[in-house]
């Protein structure tokens, strides 16, 4: 007898809010596509794209790790990162892996293929691009700001960010995965520097103007300062039909809880606020609201919950 296609279910983004997702739904009975932004700059990653010429592999990293099924303290020697002061500090094991397999295959994804088979990975992981991709990001006040790691340092309202070198090649396992989806699920994590690279690259909007699949948005919990300060909900959204055109995402998933005061005061230090849902905009705009409580009560820091997110998400593949 002939099993049951398993759902395909494609998520899109990078970032600390991308693992925490696939952590949750690589244990779901799902075809599981991670499609992860390269345009990372920061740290490790940084010189490594500089020295060898290779995508940003920071976000594959962590979703690797996510996604593994290997022991414990093999995950934890892949995340390990150097703290010497010696060529090797801020480095980070396994972007000097990926770094390393890449060179040896001669391609980044077959460099990624390599570790995720080694780490015994649940699910497939595209990169959106092979290439070098860098981020820059068009003010409101018309000055261009570069590097995805300097965009949020600036504290100046973004009104659009985009990637060189132009044209950008999309990864096209990537955007036959977004067509071939039966879900689609968009963050939750950095508006501007982790989902919108992704989004626009050109044959992505295609691709899921095309798909006959649900397009959903994982709303972010908190603002981030010098990226989202002071957005909505509604705001979060329209920064995405800006770069790719209204209708595109149907449906939004929001936390419907208040959040523990002493939790805002932290975050409070850090010129972040939990982001109101106006709902009223929402729907103006069309959109499905899909509220759920879906917090990490157990974390001190303010995190979407692996199982509680993983559980909404399938309940919309078997409505």
């Amino acid at each position: 007898m002939e099993h049951a296609k398993k759902p395909k279910v494609a998520v899109i983004g990078g970032g600390t809010g991308m693992p925490v997702l696939l952590r949750g739904l690589k244990n779901m009975p799902i075809d599981l596509v991670a499609i992860v932004t390269v345009a990372d700059d920061g740290g490790s990653t940084g010189r490594l794209r500089n020295e060898m010429a290779i995508p940003a592999p920071g976000d594959i990293r962590n979703v690797i790790a996510a996604l593994s099924d290997a022991e414990p303290m093999l995950i934890e020697l892949f995340q390990h990162r150097f703290q010497v002061g010696n060529g090797l500090s801020g480095h980070s094991l396994g972007n000097l892996l990926l770094a390393a397999m890449t060179s040896v295959t001669g391609d980044f994804y077959d460099g990624i293929k390599e570790i995720s088979r080694v780490l015994n990975v649940k699910g497939t992981i595209y990169p959106i691009s092979t290439e070098n991709l860098s981020l820059h990001a068009k003010m409101e006040d018309g000055t261009v700001v570069s590097g995805e790691s300097n965009i949020p340092l600036s504290n100046k309202k973004i009104d659009h960010v985009f990637l060189s070198p132009q044209p950008v090649k999309p990864f096209n396992h990537a955007v036959q995965a977004i067509i071939d989806a039966d879900l689609i699920v968009v963050g939750p994590g950095s508006l501007y520097t982790s989902i919108m690279p992704n989004l626009i690259v050109p044959s992505v909007q295609e691709a899921l103007e095309k798909t006959a699949a649900k397009i959903v948005y994982v709303c972010n919990l908190m603002t981030q300062a010098g990226e989202t300060t002071g957005y909505t909900a509604s705001d979060h959204i329209e920064a995405i039909n800006r770069h790719i055109g209204r209708g595109i995402v149907q449906s939004i998933i929001v936390h419907n809880e208040q959040i523990q005061e002493a939790i805002r005061e932290k975050y409070a230090e850090e010129n972040a606020e939990p982001v109101i849902y106006d709902t009223d905009r929402l729907l103006a705009l069309g959109l499905e609201i899909i509220e759920g409580d879906i917090i990490n009560k157990q974390h001190p820091a303010l995190r979407h919950d692996n199982d509680k997110i993983a559980e909404l998400l399938y309940s919309l593949l078997v409505d």
